[in-house]
């Protein structure tokens, strides 16, 4: 079957290291089940791995892609939990299992005409959904749900920041938290992604940094350092930063005392559990909430999507399609 797979780490070049290649179908373990992908879609945790960020080198190579839908082996359309852990060992959540991983970290991935993986780990696809769509939830979508509602617990009304409008999570925290009511401000330095965020559903898209037009309840939190002093200042006494991610850098200033003088709340929040796939399904069926799709391109132009990533050119999610099974 055909496959991109990362051989090799570069920092500065990171697709250097990825390579479309015929490779053997998989053959399901006890316990698994083979899902015929019918899409995927990229994230920036596979061009964390092409640069080494987070991923031994001697895990390669390795099948890359942590999103997927397909067909599981009767014919059921499904949806890949990309969380691979177990609940009793995360006492009762498989995202605090010690031994956890993400598809793609410890067992090949989904950009690829099929894929294993754990029977628990399908959701079924539901049929107002397309695999397009359903392509674009697992990574993203679901870690903007944890942090909104079971790590922040926003409610109708509450204020909500989310920093940096243009990426997946981001993206997809705007539109949840609209949903639930939600008033959202968001930030972006292109004036062409504050006015998506806006068409979302924002009240207010302003640029990196600026001073909100009140203080909040809750930011969403994934770029780091470029965002932290201003995630910070526009917290109310008592509020809550979760954060998910940290793309321009993991170390900025603590800043201490604001912290402890304003009681601000920090969380940690990585992935989610299948239980939460399962909760946000129900949600986006009785809100109608979908996911902004860029573009959708065949496997083997995916270092084409990858580029658009790298360059900033995307807004919404890019799917890829590998070709049809071989008969």
């Amino acid at each position: 079957m055909l496959a991109a797979t990362a051989i090799s780490q570069n920092a500065t070049d990171p697709l250097s290291g990825l390579e479309v290649r015929d490779v053997p179908k998989p053959v399901p373990r006890p316990g698994w089940s083979l899902v015929r992908v019918v899409a995927s879609s990229l994230n920036m945790h596979d061009l964390w791995t092409l640069r080494g960020v987070g991923h031994p080198a001697d895990r390669l190579p390795i099948i890359l892609g942590c999103d997927a839908a397909g067909y599981d082996e009767d014919g059921n359309e499904v949806i890949v939990h990309p969380v691979l852990g177990d609940p009793d060992a995360g006492r009762g959540d498989e995202t605090l299992d010690p031994n956890r991983a993400l598809l793609s970290e410890q067992h090949d991935g989904a950009f690829a005409e099929y894929l294993t993986i754990p029977t628990r780990n399908l959701v079924p696809k539901p049929e107002w959904l397309s695999f397009d769509e359903a392509a674009c939830l697992p990574v993203a979508w679901t870690t903007a749900y944890r942090m909104l509602f079971t790590q922040a617990r926003i409610t109708a009304g509450d204020r909500v920041l989310v920093q940096g409008a243009g990426g997946g999570v981001a993206s997809a925290a705007i539109k949840l938290a609209v949903a639930a009511g939600a008033v959202v401000y968001a930030t972006s330095r292109s004036e062409d992604k504050q006015a998506e965020a806006e068409n979302w559903g924002a009240r207010s898209a302003l640029p990196t940094g600026e001073r909100l037009p009140e203080k909040v309840d809750v930011v969403i939190e994934t770029v780091g350092e470029a965002t932290w002093s201003h995630s910070m200042k526009s917290l109310r006494p008592g509020g809550t930063i979760v954060i998910a991610g940290a793309t321009s850098g993991t170390n900025p200033p603590a800043d201490l005392g604001r912290v402890f003088y304003l009681q601000q709340r920090i969380l940690g929040s990585t992935g989610c559990t299948r239980n939460e796939l399962v909760a946000m399904l129900r949600m986006m069926e009785a809100t109608g909430v979908r996911p902004v799709i860029d573009r959708a391109l065949p496997l083997e132009d995916i270092h084409k999507g990858f580029q658009l990533m790298i360059d900033g050119g995307l807004t919404g999610k890019v799917v890829i399609h590998p070709p049809a099974p071989h008969q």
